[in-house]
């Protein structure tokens, strides 16, 4: 008969071969990459939407067959035009988005580290960041021109506010024990922020960035529709008042196609420089 220990935890074995490993529970809820689930996903749905289109289930003039898009695709290529598009676009969106994300870092760092900057600053962040930004975009054309300024100044605009409430909430989120800790070792305050605050709140900063990149894709198509001769935005528009919904669903692929770009460039950072959650 099997014996209970003295803590009493259970009865323990007397034969060795009675004694069964216990799977490993210690995970924490860790996501495990699951590489090809997504790519099945997309070539399902693009399947079940050729097969549809081809049975007449789907009207091609409402939306036509992803092989249509594809040669409508291939055409804008074989002309010349799609570096011209790609290269503006990416041009505007780079140039937007690093100098909003670059500023919003610094200004919500501020924010969140500084009682006066978070006293003043908090509540123009509050009253400016729900104004819908391509409001503002006729604004930025009478301050900047029709030209490529106003563009860049409605991405950089709309990527600004969510990178600064991304930056100051990480810092709020920061544990305090830690800063105390640090402070008891004698670090200075540079160290402090650049040890301990900043990598703590890196998490929520790179969620914040992942949120700004989708709004800067969003602004960046309503600004060349607006007024732009070249831009992936521009190339939709001009689809749609033709009429043309081939050229127009290859345009919106090529905004998916940017924003699994943008995604993927996203999600190695946070590899890269979140390792240490692991």
């Amino acid at each position: 008969m099997a014996e209970i220990t003295a803590a009493g935890t259970g009865p323990t074995p007397q034969n060795p071969d009675d004694v069964r490993p216990v799977r490993f529970r210690g995970g924490g809820f860790l996501p495990q990459p699951r590489r090809f689930v997504g790519l099945a996903v997309f070539a399902v749905l693009l399947l079940l939407w050729e097969l549809g289109s081809r049975a007449g289930v789907i009207p091609a003039l409402v939306l036509p067959a992803p092989s249509e898009a594809w040669e409508a695709f291939m055409d804008l290529a074989q002309s010349g035009n799609l570096q011209k598009h790609l290269a503006a676009s990416l041009q505007r969106l780079i140039i937007g988005f690093t100098c909003g994300a670059l500023l919003g870092l610094a200004v919500g760092t501020l924010v969140g580290l500084n009682s006066y900057a978070r006293a003043g600053i908090t509540p123009l962040v509050a009253a400016i960041f729900p104004i819908p930004k391509i409001a503002l975009l006729p604004l930025f054309i009478i301050w900047f021109g029709i030209g490529e300024g106003s563009k860049v100044a409605t991405i950089l605009f709309g990527c600004f506010f969510p990178t600064v409430i991304a930056t100051y909430g990480g810092i709020d989120s920061v544990d305090r024990s830690l800063i105390r800790m640090g402070q008891s070792f004698g670090l200075s305050r540079w160290h402090i922020i650049r040890k301990i605050v900043l990598p703590a709140a890196l998490p929520a900063i790179l969620s914040g960035m992942r949120i700004s990149a989708s709004i800067s894709i969003i602004l960046l198509v309503a600004a060349e529709m607006i007024g732009a001769e070249y831009g992936i935005g521009a190339y939709v528009l001009l689809a749609g008042n033709l009429m043309s919904t081939d050229q127009l669903i290859a345009g919106v692929a090529m905004l998916s196609l940017l924003g699994l770009t943008v995604n993927f460039l996203i999600t190695r950072a946070e590899k890269h420089f979140l390792s240490w959650r692991n």
